[in-house]
């Protein structure tokens, strides 16, 4: 690995990924260390929450190119299973109403609903309740101190998750996640990971962090943050999926490439000249001393322009 060859070890690697995702947990919690009055614990997190997009448009909309993985640090066996991947996974009766998990369903479309249940004698919140917008998944967060569940318990789309404020904070504990996926381009995550969260609201505003550790298909802890605006107005559309035969296709088909053998996977670097080692992602590529290693790699021959037809009059 190349943070080797610079001497940093693993170790020593993720300790970098960890002050780089404290350093963004800092950052949204907006701390002043110049002011005296003390920090407000447990901040109100329920209500309509508008999902803002900003400069992830791109990829939390329309979705990454295939083949485009960048800025994650993913590792061998995450790019073969992405490598191997067709968007016709999702015509597949058993995919079609998937909802998305608890580390993704932020991405989007991820507008939410936030709700709690309280005790009616001591007035304290026993549990979270955040509902996403795609296909309503609600993730429940327990405050109430339990334990963590049984090795052996079932896993699910949204996980078992245990939460605790930490000054006015919310930080979340999730495990017991179904194998799920951190990109729309084929880039899965294992049932083995487990999520830091950590919600922090400022006024309207509401910031999550979310760190995924994934020992299967992570080299490094991979960090994201979304953001939502307050929406008094916002209305969760119903999501109500019934899987039906939208493309037919013959019993037992299962949609995949075999090993290079996917036509698309050479587009997204010669589209846009990304070197090639960049495009494949890994955990080497989000430290910041690659950004001079940039420089010396070569980018791909880029796509020829379409052919233009000329109309004869």
């Amino acid at each position: 690995m190349r943070y080797l060859q610079n001497g940093l070890n693993p170790t020593k690697m993720n300790r970098v990924i960890e002050l780089k995702a404290s350093a963004l947990i800092v950052l949204a919690t907006g701390m002043m260390i110049f002011n005296a009055s003390p920090a407000v614990a447990q901040m109100d997190l329920a209500g309509e929450w508008r999902q803002k997009f900003d400069e992830d448009l791109p990829d939390r909309g329309a979705g990454p190119d295939v083949g485009d993985y960048t800025g994650m640090p993913v590792n061998d066996a995450d790019r073969m299973r992405a490598d191997t991947w067709t968007a016709q996974k999702w015509e597949a009766l058993e995919h079609e109403c998937e909802p998305h998990p608890s580390d993704y369903a932020p991405w989007g479309p991820g507008s939410l609903h936030v709700s709690s249940t309280m005790d009616p004698h001591t007035m304290t919140v026993g549990a979270w309740h955040v509902e996403f917008e795609w296909m309503q998944p609600v993730q429940t967060i327990w405050m109430d101190g339990r334990p963590d569940l049984p090795q052996w318990a079932p896993a699910t789309w949204e996980g078992f998750s245990r939460g605790e404020w930490v000054a006015d904070m919310l930080k979340v504990t999730v495990t017991h996640l179904k194998e799920g996926w951190i990109q729309r381009n084929g880039l899965a995550r294992s049932s083995k990971a487990h999520l830091s969260e950590y919600f922090i609201r400022h006024a309207d505003y509401l910031t999550e962090v979310i760190i995924v550790h994934d020992p299967v298909y992570l080299g490094a802890p991979l960090v994201r943050g979304a953001n939502w605006v307050v929406d008094p107005g916002y209305q969760p559309f119903p999501s109500t999926c019934t899987p039906a035969v939208e493309v037919p296709h013959p019993k037992g088909w299962v949609p995949y490439f075999l090993p290079g053998l996917n036509p698309q996977l050479g587009e997204y670097p010669r589209k846009f000249g990304v070197p090639l080692e960049a495009a494949k992602g890994g955990p080497e590529t989000i430290l910041p001393w690659y950004e001079k290693r940039l420089q010396s790699l070569p980018t791909p021959p880029p796509l020829p322009k379409p052919a233009t037809r000329r109309i004869s009059k």
